[in-house]
Protein backbone atom coordinates (compact mmCIF):
# COMPACT_ATOMS: atom_id res chain seq x y z
CA UNK A 1 0.00 0.00 0.00
CA UNK A 2 2.94 2.22 0.35
CA UNK A 3 2.53 2.78 4.54
CA UNK A 4 6.05 3.17 5.99
CA UNK A 5 6.96 0.85 8.96
CA UNK A 6 5.41 3.38 11.45
CA UNK A 7 2.06 3.37 9.93
CA UNK A 8 1.92 -0.21 9.69
CA UNK A 9 2.08 -0.53 13.18
CA UNK A 10 -0.45 2.29 14.63
CA UNK A 11 -2.72 0.25 12.48
CA UNK A 12 -1.90 -2.53 14.82
CA UNK A 13 0.02 -4.78 12.53
CA UNK A 14 3.64 -6.21 13.79
CA UNK A 15 6.04 -7.39 11.08
CA UNK A 16 8.48 -9.67 11.14
CA UNK A 17 10.28 -9.69 7.97
CA UNK A 18 12.33 -11.77 5.76
CA UNK A 19 15.38 -11.92 6.60
CA UNK A 20 14.92 -10.78 10.02
CA UNK A 21 16.31 -7.42 9.44
CA UNK A 22 17.63 -6.63 13.13
CA UNK A 23 19.58 -3.88 14.09
CA UNK A 24 23.01 -5.65 14.20
CA UNK A 25 24.66 -3.26 16.55
CA UNK A 26 22.37 -3.21 19.13
CA UNK A 27 22.05 -5.50 21.49
CA UNK A 28 19.18 -7.99 21.58
CA UNK A 29 17.62 -6.16 24.44
CA UNK A 30 17.72 -2.98 22.60
CA UNK A 31 16.62 -4.49 19.74
CA UNK A 32 13.08 -5.10 21.60
CA UNK A 33 13.13 -1.73 23.47
CA UNK A 34 13.23 0.03 19.77
CA UNK A 35 9.97 -1.17 18.78
CA UNK A 36 8.27 -1.25 21.86
CA UNK A 37 4.68 0.38 21.92
CA UNK A 38 3.06 -0.35 25.09
CA UNK A 39 -0.75 0.53 24.41
CA UNK A 40 -1.51 -3.35 22.91
CA UNK A 41 -4.04 -5.08 24.14
CA UNK A 42 -1.73 -8.31 24.11
CA UNK A 43 0.81 -6.84 26.85
CA UNK A 44 3.75 -7.97 25.26
CA UNK A 45 6.79 -6.36 26.95
CA UNK A 46 10.63 -7.72 27.88
CA UNK A 47 9.26 -9.91 30.21
CA UNK A 48 6.50 -11.57 28.18
CA UNK A 49 9.29 -12.03 24.76
CA UNK A 50 11.61 -13.48 26.99
CA UNK A 51 9.44 -16.08 28.68
CA UNK A 52 8.80 -17.15 25.35
CA UNK A 53 12.61 -17.52 24.25
CA UNK A 54 14.40 -17.81 27.12
CA UNK A 55 17.35 -17.82 24.87
CA UNK A 56 16.89 -14.04 24.48
CA UNK A 57 16.80 -12.83 27.88
CA UNK A 58 20.33 -15.09 28.33
CA UNK A 59 21.84 -13.40 25.61
CA UNK A 60 20.11 -10.11 26.43
CA UNK A 61 23.26 -7.83 26.12
CA UNK A 62 24.59 -9.79 23.21
CA UNK A 63 24.59 -7.26 19.96
CA UNK A 64 22.28 -9.01 17.04
CA UNK A 65 25.27 -9.34 14.83
CA UNK A 66 26.55 -12.01 16.73
CA UNK A 67 23.84 -14.43 17.25
CA UNK A 68 22.93 -17.91 15.45
CA UNK A 69 20.12 -17.52 12.40
CA UNK A 70 17.65 -19.03 14.76
CA UNK A 71 18.15 -16.84 17.44
CA UNK A 72 18.23 -13.58 15.24
CA UNK A 73 14.75 -15.08 13.97
CA UNK A 74 13.69 -15.42 17.47
CA UNK A 75 14.65 -11.80 17.63
CA UNK A 76 12.54 -10.91 14.79
CA UNK A 77 9.31 -12.18 15.91
CA UNK A 78 10.15 -11.04 19.68
CA UNK A 79 10.65 -7.54 18.09
CA UNK A 80 7.83 -8.05 15.99
CA UNK A 81 5.55 -8.67 19.69
CA UNK A 82 6.91 -5.63 21.24
CA UNK A 83 4.78 -3.64 18.93
CA UNK A 84 1.43 -5.38 20.72
CA UNK A 85 0.19 -5.70 17.62
CA UNK A 86 -3.57 -7.24 16.60
CA UNK A 87 -1.85 -9.19 13.79
CA UNK A 88 1.71 -10.47 13.65
CA UNK A 89 2.87 -10.78 9.95
CA UNK A 90 5.66 -13.14 9.08
CA UNK A 91 7.33 -13.29 6.17
CA UNK A 92 9.19 -16.62 5.38
CA UNK A 93 10.45 -17.26 9.47
CA UNK A 94 11.51 -20.89 8.55
CA UNK A 95 14.15 -18.92 5.90
CA UNK A 96 17.55 -20.08 6.07
CA UNK A 97 16.84 -21.94 9.09
CA UNK A 98 18.38 -25.52 10.22
CA UNK A 99 15.36 -28.49 10.70
CA UNK A 100 15.74 -28.45 14.65
CA UNK A 101 15.58 -24.47 15.05
CA UNK A 102 12.78 -24.39 12.93
CA UNK A 103 11.25 -26.71 14.89
CA UNK A 104 11.43 -24.46 17.71
CA UNK A 105 10.40 -21.23 15.89
CA UNK A 106 7.48 -23.20 14.89
CA UNK A 107 6.55 -23.93 17.88
CA UNK A 108 6.38 -20.02 19.35
CA UNK A 109 4.41 -19.67 16.62
CA UNK A 110 2.15 -22.64 17.57
CA UNK A 111 2.14 -20.91 21.37
CA UNK A 112 0.79 -17.24 19.74
CA UNK A 113 -1.75 -19.13 17.83
CA UNK A 114 -2.84 -20.72 21.05
CA UNK A 115 -2.96 -17.61 23.01
CA UNK A 116 -5.52 -15.71 20.60
CA UNK A 117 -3.09 -13.45 18.35
CA UNK A 118 -4.21 -13.23 14.51
CA UNK A 119 -1.02 -14.09 12.36
CA UNK A 120 -0.45 -13.61 8.51
CA UNK A 121 2.18 -15.91 7.85
CA UNK A 122 3.95 -16.03 4.35
CA UNK A 123 5.51 -19.59 3.66
CA UNK A 124 7.10 -21.34 1.51
CA UNK A 125 7.43 -24.37 3.51
CA UNK A 126 3.26 -25.73 2.52
CA UNK A 127 4.02 -29.11 5.15
CA UNK A 128 4.93 -27.25 7.54
CA UNK A 129 2.36 -23.85 7.46
CA UNK A 130 -0.55 -26.17 6.20
CA UNK A 131 0.09 -28.48 9.95
CA UNK A 132 -0.30 -24.53 12.08
CA UNK A 133 -2.80 -22.47 9.83
CA UNK A 134 -6.73 -22.45 9.78
CA UNK A 135 -7.10 -20.77 6.03
CA UNK A 136 -4.58 -20.89 2.67
CA UNK A 137 -4.29 -18.57 -0.28
CA UNK A 138 -1.58 -20.20 -2.64
CA UNK A 139 -0.24 -17.31 -4.59
CA UNK A 140 1.01 -17.17 -8.16
CA UNK A 141 2.56 -14.68 -9.98
CA UNK A 142 1.67 -12.28 -7.44
CA UNK A 143 -2.03 -13.55 -7.56
CA UNK A 144 -4.56 -15.57 -5.20
CA UNK A 145 -4.95 -19.25 -7.43
CA UNK A 146 -6.69 -21.07 -4.82
CA UNK A 147 -8.30 -20.85 -1.60
CA UNK A 148 -9.37 -22.85 0.79
CA UNK A 149 -8.99 -25.13 4.53
CA UNK A 150 -5.25 -26.38 5.04
CA UNK A 151 -6.87 -30.18 4.53
CA UNK A 152 -7.69 -29.58 0.92
CA UNK A 153 -4.55 -28.53 -0.65
CA UNK A 154 -3.06 -32.12 -0.32
CA UNK A 155 -5.88 -33.59 -2.64
CA UNK A 156 -5.73 -30.89 -5.42
CA UNK A 157 -2.59 -32.10 -7.51
CA UNK A 158 -2.44 -28.52 -9.21
CA UNK A 159 -2.29 -26.87 -6.38
CA UNK A 160 0.73 -28.89 -5.07
CA UNK A 161 2.29 -28.28 -8.21
CA UNK A 162 1.87 -24.26 -7.57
Amino acid sequence: TGSSSMETVRMGMGPVPQGRAVFPSLSVEENLLVAERGNGRHGWNLKSVYALFPRLEERRRQRARTLSGGEQQMLAIARGLMTNPDCLIMDEPSEGLAPIIIQGVWEAIRKLKAAGLSILLVEQNAALALKLVDHVHVLSKGRVVYSSDPEAPWANEEVKTR
